[in-house]
């Protein structure tokens, strides 16, 4: 509940490949000072722990975490590591994240929204087609994806044979170097009416004046219905 007495929104935050919770909410530091007045963000953790890597930009989601606190929501491959460009028969853990997040949306719920950032992102997706399915209790007013992109797994395909009929908020930028532009795009067809946000930036969520006003033109329906 906001000062005056207006009901905040409640947005689960979904993060990116080698991060964990306490990184992502430090990483969107700014974020949340912009939404401060709008929304609760509540952070989660991946179940599956990511084999470190040195120097690398894979999700540009390392900085801040130490090598034993770095996880993901499922692997690409048998032998424990994700890469968003590839094609591949394995989504390895991701039945367990799917339970993780499970009992968090049955123990912290409900939620007003949720928010994913790359592989994240890519989770996100895929919880929004769970819904559209009407798979409890993933059950949510809005999404947001940031840097977001098709899984290539071949076990998700079926998570997007349907078209998402839930509002939602694509954000990605035109020099990200980990998830090209490209494959963002290609997301925006699975979902109807998706709202699109387009920086001139790279592998981070934009937090700048225009971007900031597209945020809160998207988040400012569900406010008032809520408050409504």
């Amino acid at each position: 509940m906001a000062d005056g007495g207006k009901k905040l929104l409640k947005i689960l935050c979904i993060h990116g490949y080698r991060q964990n919770a306490q990184t992502f909410r430090e990483r969107t530091g700014a974020f949340r000072k912009m939404l401060k007045k709008h929304a609760e963000l509540v952070y989660i953790t991946a179940p599956l722990p990511v084999k470190p890597l040195e120097g690398t930009e894979e999700e540009g989601g390392a900085i801040g975490a130490s090598k034993e606190d770095q996880f993901g929501w499922w692997y690409s491959s048998n032998d424990d590591i994700f890469h968003a460009q590839d094609y591949s028969d394995v989504s390895k853990g991701f039945d367990q994240s799917i339970e993780v997040v499970k009992k968090v949306f049955k123990e912290q719920g409900p939620f007003d929204g949720v928010l994913g950032f790359s592989q994240g992102a890519s989770f996100v997706s895929m919880l929004c087609a769970l819904g559209e399915k009407k798979v409890e209790p993933f059950e949510f007013d809005f999404a947001i994806m940031v840097a977001g992109f098709r899984s290539r797994s071949s076990q998700h395909d079926e998570m997007y044979s349907v078209q998402v009929t839930c509002p939602t908020l694509h954000v990605y930028g035109d020099t990200d170097r980990v998830i090209q532009k490209e494959m963002s795009v290609e997301m925006l067809q699975y979902f109807k009416e998706p709202v699109e946000l387009n920086h001139p930036g790279g592998h981070f969520i934009p937090t700048s004046a225009p971007q900031k006003k597209v945020y809160l033109d998207f988040l400012n329906t569900f406010l008032a219905k809520k408050n409504s």
